[in-house]
């Protein structure tokens, strides 16, 4: 997308905004607010520019023959997200490891595909299948696990208010459907 056109949409969703805001029963004038409308949209677009960026394209821009046969892991992996419910935040860790076979691929590029995931409008189990799905379609290794653990906002300052509440969600492809090698995984990141 052109400069141009990320432009013209901030200014749009800040009109939007300044609407919102007058209908929550605030003045826009205030001096507090006047500048709410543009901040929000730029702050959109960024928690949102995973729609904007191919995540195959990263991983193969790192995409490097090597007869690894082991599994790589890459855990910890800090992610923000919104959730599509109610447009509030969730955050956390996501633990990915694959098994290559043939190919592996930059390990910083592991962590970019969850970005352009979590960059989206999201649930947190379509965010767990696409980081999966992506990297098995990608690399088309032995197996791919994915085990993301979050807080939702939705669930800590609205509705039940559970503060400590944590979701978590996993799946798997390949060598990871045997019980050994999940359990192994499992290990590895705890």
């Amino acid at each position: 997308m052109s400069s141009e056109e990320i432009e013209k949409r901030k200014l749009i969703i800040a009109d939007h905004m300044k609407d919102v805001i007058s209908l929550l029963g605030e003045d826009v004038t205030r001096e507090g607010l006047i500048k709410t409308p543009d901040r929000v949209a730029k702050a959109m677009q960024y928690l949102t520019k995973g729609y904007y960026q191919n995540p195959e394209e990263i991983l193969r821009s790192a995409l490097f023959k090597e007869n690894y046969r082991q599994m790589v892991i890459v855990k910890d992996i800090d992610l923000f997200s919104m959730c599509e419910h109610h447009m509030l935040p969730f955050f956390g860790k996501a633990h990915v490891a694959y098994i290559p076979d043939g190919y592996i691929t930059g390990l910083s590029k592991i962590a970019r595909v969850v970005d352009v995931f979590a960059r989206r409008l999201q649930v947190q189990e379509r965010l767990t299948t696409q980081i999966k799905e992506c990297i098995q379609k990608t690399l088309n290794p032995m197996g791919v696990m994915v085990v993301i653990e979050a807080q939702h906002m939705c669930m800590q300052m609205r509705g039940v208010e559970k503060q400590n509440s944590i979701t978590t969600t996993s799946d798997f492809t390949g060598v990871f459907k045997e019980q050994k090698t999940r359990e192994e995984f499992i290990a590895l990141i705890k």
